[in-house]
């Protein structure tokens, strides 16, 4: 079992101060074996801060961030591979199509992107699409819109991934359960080779009963 903290889009310091304070009780060390974040970190100190929560931490760059994070990343688990992105980079932004055009193009079981600051979780076409959303609630210039803050919880079993969904509604903290089974592909049959025939009497058919 590995457990992933889905985050992104924190935009700490420019349009929040931090994190809630009640995500912040459950997000301790130890617990946690891998970070996934989409991006817009925006400064050192909120980078230094993931690394106090587990030491594997994995950011792709958002249009908000500098260049020292890659545009894409793939990370490879035993049974599946988890591709990154922010999410700038679908176009029309968020669009499920663009989306799963990209996981093909990646080849990978599940692609995590952000950017609408809005949490969305969908399978299409046997693959898993998860926008963690803003988990400091920052306003998104795309909607004028009140942004729930948000997060997400991967427990990675082998082909089957539990998504915990956390949101901050009314000042109270809201669970949400999601599980993906990654298609088994079926092998196929090896094909029979195929004899040769030959006029040998023997391949004769058999005779009608009562003859001719």
């Amino acid at each position: 079992m590995v457990l992933v903290l889905v985050i992104g889009d924190l935009h700490i310091p420019y349009r929040t101060p931090g994190l809630p304070p009640k995500f912040k009780k459950l997000l301790v060390p130890g617990k946690i074996q891998q970070i996934i974040c989409t991006g817009n970190v925006c400064d050192r100190e909120t980078y230094d801060y993931l690394r106090t929560i587990a030491v594997d931490v994995n950011v792709v760059r958002g249009d908000y961030d500098d260049k020292s994070f890659p545009f894409s990343q793939v990370i490879q688990h035993p049974s599946l591979k988890i591709g990154m992105i922010h999410g700038h980079q679908s176009i029309p932004v968020g669009d499920l199509d663009a989306l799963s055009a990209m996981a093909r193009v990646m080849d990978v079981d599940i692609l995590i992107s952000g950017h609408t600051h809005k949490f969305e979780a969908t399978e299409f076409e046997g693959r898993f699409f998860l926008n963690p959303g803003s988990a400091t609630g920052a306003w998104s210039g795309a909607s004028m819109n009140e942004t729930t803050p948000s997060f997400a919880l991967m427990d990675i079993q082998g082909t089957v991934v539990v998504t915990y969904v956390y949101s901050l509604v009314e000042g109270e903290v809201r669970v949400e359960k999601i599980e993906f089974r990654k298609p088994i592909e079926t092998p196929k049959p090896a094909p029979v080779p195929q004899q040769g025939l030959t006029n040998s009497p023997r391949m004769e058919p058999p005779a009608m009963a009562g003859g001719w």
